[in-house]
């Protein structure tokens, strides 16, 4: 089969990818890394409840919500896989990979996809790459998602990724990197998945700025869960999960405003005013927006402490 004889529009993702499960939480997600821009508003799809699929080489982007939908509609990987190629003229230059919330995979690597290329499966996942500098990129792969099951899926993936790219990974280097994760159970809100989506669209070192952007994630989720204890009142819970951020990101000055608005909010002003006294030296709009913070309830201190705050020099 010649190229020519499908649609030559397809992208061009020549990459290494894995689709995974945690049988312990049920999520389920897809990391990839290329020498390509954007990487993972191409080759990356999930589907909370469902699974997710990988989907790159010379990419038929509609594999994407395509197998996605034939996974819903109860079809297998494998089923899903087979009806996804049955049609398609390009197949001999497709890579993909389903993986459904069951842990069951089913890939695909056509035979005239750039060497080197190939793939291995496992319990609850599936490796897969194209391009390669040399074959020993997907057994690394494998290996070392086998190697970290005690990581969270999130963090196990990027190590999986890292693995690759420790034996050569894209023969032409690297530029972008993407992780999504999507939940074991399908979500009531469709604009609550997925649950991660996190994407490096152009960088020298994507994983690790992938890797950064990850910690980065976990502690806002530490904040997201201290302003929801502010708005249920509970300023214990709020200060312990803004200190949590805090610690994994020292110099955010968000995160250390919130943990000192908490001690605030505590009656621990003392302590709050070193920390307050820094950031209004770094930014000054933090000031202004401290005097706003009573009128909404969300400061609730006397006028005296307000005053203490406001006047910091």
């Amino acid at each position: 089969m010649k190229i020519s004889n499908f649609n030559t529009n397809s992208p061009l993702i020549h990459t290494y990818s894995i689709v995974a499960r945690d049988p312990k939480t049920g999520q389920m997600g897809v990391g990839v890394q290329s020498h390509y821009f954007s990487v993972g508003s191409v080759v990356d799809w999930g589907r909370s409840g469902v699974g997710v699929v990988a989907t790159q080489s010379f990419v038929n982007k509609s594999f994407g919500l395509r197998g996605l939908d034939l996974m819903e509609q109860g079809k297998s990987p494998e089923e899903a896989l087979k009806i996804l190629l049955s049609d398609d003229e390009g197949k001999d230059v497709r890579q993909v990979a389903l993986l459904d919330n069951q842990g069951k995979t089913a890939v695909h690597t056509g035979s005239k996809c750039i060497k080197y290329a190939g793939h291995e499966k496992g319990e609850n996942f599936s490796v897969q790459a194209n391009m390669m500098l040399t074959d020993k990129v997907w057994p690394a792969m494998a290996k070392a998602f086998k190697k970290n099951k005690n990581l969270p899926l999130p963090e196990r993936i990027v190590k999986t990724l890292e693995a690759a790219e420790a034996e050569g990974g894209d023969i032409r280097g690297k530029q972008s990197a993407a992780i999504l994760i999507v939940k074991g159970e399908q979500v009531e809100n469709k604009w609550d998945d997925p649950f991660i989506d996190i994407r490096v669209e152009d960088h020298p070192e994507p994983l690790k700025e992938l890797n950064r952007l990850l910690k980065l994630w976990r502690a806002y989720e530490n904040m997201d869960k201290g302003d929801i204890a502010m708005e249920k009142g509970d300023t214990n819970k709020a200060l312990e999960e803004y200190n949590n951020a805090r610690e994994m990101f020292p110099d955010n000055l968000e995160m250390k405003y919130w943990t000192a608005i908490s001690l605030a909010n505590k009656n621990q002003i003392e302590a709050a005013l070193p920390l307050l006294k820094e950031i209004f030296e770094k930014d000054n709009n933090w000031r202004i927006l401290t005097e706003r913070l009573p009128e909404v309830e969300i400061l609730n201190i006397s006028e005296n402490d307000l005053n203490k705050i406001l006047n910091l020099t």
